[in-house]
């Protein structure tokens, strides 16, 4: 249960990274209040699955997902350019995160 609560904190870490964008600088209301939301629950969420996960792991897997949530929604979203560097790297990321989770006792 602790790599689900993992993964979904990563995600909200995608929603707090994609939204401070939609802030503007914490000047729109609503973002602002989503954002602050949404790092709230993804803290929240890390200290959770951190009472059984090694803090190495929990951290660098958060960050892991995180990163590539927000590489691609950058992509997706706002144009953000695409090449074979940034692919690699991204991909790079998501091995570390498996390796990770494979080296890690549950």
């Amino acid at each position: 249960m602790a790599w689900a609560i993992l993964i979904a904190a990563g995600l909200f870490e995608v929603g707090w990274a994609i939204g401070l964008k939609y802030t503007e600088g914490f000047t729109q209301l609503w973002p602002t209040i989503g954002t602050i939301l949404a790092i709230i629950i993804s803290l929240w969420l890390l200290g959770i699955a951190m009472q059984s996960l090694p803090v190495g792991t929990a951290y660098s897997i958060w960050v892991g997902v995180g990163v590539v949530g927000t590489v691609t929604l950058g992509i997706v979203l706002f144009g953000e350019p695409v090449n074979a560097a940034r692919l690699i790297s991204v991909a790079l990321i998501i091995t570390g995160i498996i390796g990770l989770k494979l080296t890690t006792p549950s």
